[in-house]
């Protein structure tokens, strides 16, 4: 999503770009990482420009600024809607992965896009996320043809990445206010406040919208820490496949192996169809039904 209109022909000149965040820390709504860019010779323009960081800044003016860069011909602009769902599948995935990393993949994707579009970026401002150094460097590493300047407050020091950050608010403003509900519960509403969880309406919207076996609705990210205390009283779900259990045994195999190893031995391995057969490593519903993969009928 973004101005990705014909390529303008100041797209082959060295360009500058800044990238920031919108809702990283709400509990509601997706997270949304947006980037301005434009030639560097409109550096000195964009100062002008009344941009600032988008907190400091009404609603109103927020949305003047943001159709005032979209009409501007030596501006284009990006955004990555990280949904709530996705967010929350990958910080609870077996192999977490956590907000900051999250946050540097939609920051490095942007960078990726702009250049695969063919705009010529020389300079790249990015609010940090962690520390500025490692994150200068990762980035760096990923992009060496690139000037990378990352620093705490960015969205206040560098009107490039304050104009990022106007298009990430608005855009999130927008994704909030637009949002499709995949659930149908009648007794569902939109008064969910800014969705931080400190707010009095966000808390009021999560104890209304909470179901004590399925949880919240997809508006929610249920990864963070906030959604536990809402289910103290949730039904208690028991799975038939302990992955505890199947870890542990893996483990133990492992150390044999290893033991056995350093001995000198070396054990034949078994062909993948035979475990396959025999149901071992597998889900424990098909191995206390006897249930067995077949290759054809």
């Amino acid at each position: 999503m973004g101005s990705e209109a014909q390529i303008p022909e100041w797209a082959t000149t060295p360009c500058i770009m800044g990238i920031d965040e919108a809702g990283r820390g709400p509990v509601l709504g997706p997270m949304v990482y947006g980037c301005l860019f434009c030639p560097i010779s409109y550096k000195k323009t964009l100062s002008t420009l009344e941009f600032a960081d988008s907190k400091t800044l009404k609603e109103e003016k927020r949305e003047e600024l943001f159709e005032s860069l979209k009409a501007d011909e030596t501006i284009r602009w990006a955004v990555d809607v990280i949904d709530p769902r996705v967010l929350s599948a990958k910080m609870l995935r077996k192999n977490k992965i956590n907000l900051n990393e999250i946050s540097h993949e939609s920051a490095m994707g942007l960078v990726k896009r702009v250049l695969d579009m063919g705009y010529l970026l020389t300079e790249v401002y990015v609010d940090t996320v962690g520390d500025a150094d490692k994150y200068r460097i990762k980035l760096t590493e990923r992009f060496p043809s690139i000037k990378f300047v990352v620093a705490k407050k960015a969205d206040s020091l560098y009107p490039v990445v304050s104009g990022a950050s106007i298009v990430a608010k608005v855009t999130r403003d927008h994704a909030l206010q637009n949002w499709n509900f995949d659930e149908t519960a009648e007794n569902m509403h939109r008064n969910f406040g800014s969705g931080y969880p400190g707010d009095p309406n966000t808390k009021g919207w999560l104890e209304h919208h909470k179901h004590s076996v399925f949880g919240f609705p997809s508006l929610v990210r249920f990864s963070w820490g906030t959604c536990e205390s809402y289910f103290k009283g949730g039904v208690e779900v028991l799975w038939e496949a302990d992955e505890e259990d199947d870890d542990a045994s893996s483990r133990k195999t492992a150390k044999r192996q290893t033991k056995l190893s350093n001995l000198g031995f070396t054990g034949m391995k078994r062909k993948s169809e035979d475990i396959e057969s025999s149901g071992k490593g597998r889900c424990k519903f098909f191995q206390s039904r006897k249930l067995e993969q077949l290759s054809h009928f």
